[in-house]
């Protein structure tokens, strides 16, 4: 959306409509007059949309509000509360949930320039801002000797995936990026500002209920989490791409099935393009080994060494290159409804049909970047060592997703029937009962208590 639509807002004289939903011209009208004067120097609103991973389905806000400091994003809450404006909040912009929407009336609350990263002096503690992304985080644990829990995708945002769980290459050192979170400054649906931690001055209850469903209670700010001082030899792994030929397929499978991950190991796999011009589809496995080289590596990956890759990139690299595996999946713009399910056990015939339906989906024109993703992680400190956390999937072995990728909205029907299938050989679509396990009696009692008129109602909606 852009401003040429409003040719006439500054001209636009509204009348009363605390009882009616606002137009586009109304909030954007409204913003300019009642919301920019409440913000800090340096925030500032627009009417484009910021760049997001995916567009299909896209939130289309008639406003951004890109928000400069803490009190910017309770100022906004407050105004969308005052005129009934649905809002959410973007951090990195990679959410893929087909319920984000804004109808052309609401407010988006754009998180980017929250993205501050800092380390206490004694190492053990970083402060993240709302906006940052993964790759922000690395840099600077980087430069101040330490290791930081964070996702495997460069151009996440950190705590966006925090919220949902935290999967990441360290987790079977440290637990799951939720475990990790000490506090959060978050903005609730009144628009204060509050510190939650498990200190029982400051709500523990909605604490528990942030660590995991995060999005339905308010919206966050900062976070202090766990750091882990480490020298230079100790932020090294052995990782790369060992990659296969798709008659391979059912092998790689049963070795991946089989693996004992360490808690110094992690694998993935991919269905993917080989590159132009054939643009050929491949298999390709991402094996990790924290502080390994070649021989601790094949050692521990033997099984997959055994079947024969057709090409091995695999090499020791340093912490701030451990992602850089799937930098070619950090492009913004193209339509990738995705569709991602949790499951214990690797079947090869069921890999096999989804691999068929992946490569006939990948071959349309345009649609060549399309992937299918799977991740598997130790489950050795899948527990929390202290406070427990409203995240219930902790058991989980196998996470995937299917990914079609491709500009042309006219294969949006043959993209939604490959990634329903896919999803329904996985484990079938998940109903809230699934998504938040036993946790869900607990959450919506907290939901009623902190959100009773469900301001956060975008992301697996917890209102009973």
């Amino acid at each position: 959306m852009t401003i040429s639509k409003f040719p006439l807002l500054l001209a636009l004289a509204l009348v009363d409509v605390s009882n009616a939903t606002l137009t586009a011209q109304q909030v954007v009208a409204k913003a300019r007059s009642d919301l920019v004067p409440r913000l800090s120097t340096g925030a500032f609103i627009t009417f484009d949309e910021p760049p997001r991973w995916s567009t299909f389905r896209a939130p289309e806000p008639a406003v951004t509000v890109n928000v400069n400091s803490e009190s910017d994003v309770a100022a906004t809450v407050k105004f969308c509360n005052a005129f009934d404006i649905p809002f959410l909040a973007q951090n990195g912009g990679n959410g893929w949930a087909t319920t984000f929407t804004l109808k052309n009336n609401g407010v988006l609350i754009n998180l980017a320039r929250l993205n501050q990263v800092t380390v206490s002096p004694d190492k053990t503690q970083a402060t993240i801002g709302g906006g940052a992304l993964v790759n922000g985080i690395i840099t600077a644990a980087k430069a101040a000797g330490v290791l930081v829990e964070t996702g495997n995708c460069n151009c996440v945002g950190a705590l966006g995936a925090y919220l949902g769980g935290g999967y990441g290459n360290l987790m079977g050192l440290y637990g799951f990026g939720v475990d990790n979170i000490i506090s959060m400054r978050v903005v609730t649906a009144d628009g204060k500002i509050r510190t939650v931690s498990a200190s029982t001055s400051s709500d523990p209850d909605l604490f528990w209920a942030m660590r995991g469903a995060g999005p339905n209670f308010g919206i966050v700010t900062s976070a202090v989490v766990k750091s882990w001082p480490a020298m230079s030899t100790e932020r090294s792994a052995w990782t790369g791409a060992l990659i296969f030929s798709p008659e391979k397929l059912e092998q790689v499978i049963q070795a991946i099935q089989a693996l004992e991950l360490k808690h110094d190991m992690n694998v993935f796999l991919y269905f993917i393009s080989s590159g132009p011009p054939s643009n050929e589809p491949v298999v390709l496995t991402t094996p990790f080994l924290y502080m390994g080289n070649a021989t601790s590596g094949k050692a521990a990956f033997a099984s997959l060494y055994a079947i024969g890759p057709i090409q091995d990139t695999t090499a020791v690299l340093p912490y701030t290159e451990w992602n850089s595996g799937g930098d070619a999946f950090r492009s913004r713009g193209p339509r990738k409804p995705s569709f991602g399910v949790g499951f214990q056990a690797m079947i090869p015939e069921v890999w096999r049909k989804i691999w068929n339906m992946y490569t006939e989906f990948q071959k349309k024109l345009g649609a060549e970047a399309s992937v299918v993703l799977l991740e598997a992680y130790p489950s050795t400190k899948a527990r929390p060592n202290s406070v427990p956390a409203s995240f219930p999937h902790r058991e989980v072995k196998f996470n995937a997703v299917a990914i079609p990728w491709y500009n042309d909205s006219s294969y949006d029907a043959a993209a939604l029937a490959f990634g329903n299938a896919a999803r329904e050989l996985w484990r079938g679509n998940e109903d809230l009962s699934v998504v938040y396990g036993e946790s869900l009696p607990r959450l919506w009692s907290i939901k009623r208590r902190v959100d009773p008129q469900d301001k956060f109602n975008q992301w697996f909606n917890i209102k009973q």
